[in-house]
């Protein structure tokens, strides 16, 4: 079963692009996240996943070959469009996701749980998830942990976008010291008289 689309889809994917993230290479501080989630969770998958118009690509991966799968497909749908995290527990047994090419086929996910990383804004751009071929729960203080990870990965999200917007921002100071005289001591800009 396809997930609907959030009401707020068009700001969600603009936010999206802000972060400049998807078809990027793996990064190091995400990879060690997801390394994490499934070590705590005790599984064999772990993803961060982002999420756009077509498609759920996996920004960090541990367990799993593919690099991205439509979205009609993605679990990451449906915790989209909640502001909790989404377990479930067989998917076998789950009439949303019973017959989706993922538990039929490879990977053969019987278990997920996923936490929306959600933004400053509210929105759920994307999803931290553990998964399993084989039906489980997922006890309380695991839950906990895989949101705390979340909350990690967002705050790394952030402060990669914050950090390239100081850059771009010096890089205009640069430019304007190229345009305009400035004086080394009282750091005034020059005119005509000195």
């Amino acid at each position: 079963m396809n997930a609907p689309l959030p009401p707020s889809e068009p700001s969600r994917l603009e936010a999206l692009r802000e972060y400049r993230l998807l078809d990027t290479k793996p990064e190091t501080a995400f990879d060690d996240i997801t390394t994490l989630a499934a070590h705590i969770c005790d599984v064999p998958i772990a993803l961060m996943v982002l999420l756009d118009e077509s498609r759920q690509w996996f920004k960090s991966r541990v367990g799993l070959a593919a690099a991205e799968t439509p979205r009609e497909h993605a679990f990451c749908a449906h915790t989209v469009l909640m502001d909790q995290t989404m377990v479930v527990e067989d998917a076998q047994a789950d009439d949303r996701f019973s017959a989706n090419p993922l538990v039929t086929a490879e990977p053969h996910i019987r278990f997920y749980a996923g936490a929306p990383l959600i933004n400053a804004d509210g929105h759920a751009l994307r999803t931290l998830c553990v998964i399993d071929r084989e039906p489980r729960t997922l006890a309380p203080d695991k839950t906990l942990a895989l949101e705390s990870l979340a909350r990690q990965v967002v705050a790394q999200m952030e402060l990669r976008r914050v950090a390239r917007s100081l850059a771009e921002a010096m890089g205009g100071i640069h430019t304007l010291q190229g345009l305009l005289p400035v004086c080394a001591w009282c750091k005034s800009v020059r005119d005509d008289k000195g």
